[in-house]
């Protein structure tokens, strides 16, 4: 069943036996618990005026979470779409069980994103675009690296192994200026921050959300909006002490791309020097 929402590790235990008396000597008998099963995942998915692939994405992330032998739930949020893209999401879903739709007034993606991770009840919480730029099957290279202890792991497009199929010169020149200034201000050593292919625990991402302050209030929007809204996270993240792991994936430029050169690039550089000044005030403590 499909729910619709609209919105503005267990410890191993061991079983101790009694000490014997008698015989040959006083044994403890030890029996080990079973192995905890892996943990579970939300993936987020936002839209906006996807009505011309979101069926067909729908689809892919459907035989993808059911071949996995861990529960799972998909959350779509629908970001205020004129398109379509919500009713198309409804019918792809119909019969479906774990996933749910979240609308919300059209406020941009960083909003969306919050409103999905919001959403999500399982264990980890991952959010990828709905133009699944990034294979799903990362996802799992992900849950890997918070296997082995990190807190949250990343997709970067940079970095040994890491692929761009695709990107327009220009784009790449832009995207390389854009995290020098984030290395330089807020984050260094990250090499690309933007990838929107991501995996949290769902506490770590709970703590930090409550943190965050870019885009905590909504505000209507006309036309797509991306911002540096995961620049955020990651700077809470590390300020927070948290384990955040690296991992490079294969990245297909899109050719419908939301991102508008000039506007997106000026409103990210003034998210990421709002996220210093915050820094510097203390506002993330």
């Amino acid at each position: 069943m499909v729910g619709s929402l609209t919105l503005g590790a267990v410890p191993s235990i061991l079983d101790h036996a009694p000490l014997t008396r008698g015989g040959e000597s006083n044994r403890l008998h030890v029996t080990k618990s079973a192995p905890c099963p892996p943990p579970s995942l939300s993936l987020v998915i936002p839209a906006y005026n996807e009505a011309a692939r979101i069926s067909d994405t729908v689809s892919a992330v459907l035989a993808f979470l059911a071949a996995q032998p861990y529960p799972t739930e998909l959350i779509l949020v629908d970001d205020g779409s004129v398109d379509g893209t919500a009713d198309l999401s409804r019918a792809a879903l119909t019969g479906t069980v774990a996933t749910k739709i979240v609308t919300i007034p059209h406020s941009g993606k960083a909003v969306a994103v919050r409103a999905g991770m919001a959403a999500a009840t399982l264990d980890q919480v991952a959010f990828c675009d709905a133009d699944l730029a990034t294979p799903l099957s990362f996802v799992n290279e992900l849950r890997r690296a918070l296997a082995d202890g990190a807190d949250i792991a990343i997709g970067s497009r940079q970095g040994v192994g890491a692929r761009r199929l695709g990107e327009p010169f220009y784009r790449h020149v832009m995207g390389r200026v854009f995290n020098w200034l984030v290395r330089g201000l807020v984050l260094p050593g990250i090499q690309d921050t933007q990838c929107g292919f991501k995996l949290f625990r769902r506490d770590v991402a709970e703590e930090i959300l409550g943190r965050a302050l870019l885009y905590a209030v909504p505000h209507r929007l006309a036309g797509p909006r991306v911002t540096a809204f995961d620049v955020e996270l990651l700077a809470i993240a590390r300020h927070l002490g948290y384990r955040i792991a690296i991992i490079p994936v294969v990245w297909t430029y899109g050719e419908r791309s939301k991102v508008h050169p000039l506007r997106d690039t000026w409103q990210n550089g003034r998210d990421v020097f709002q996220v210093r000044l915050n820094l510097w005030r203390g506002r993330y403590h």
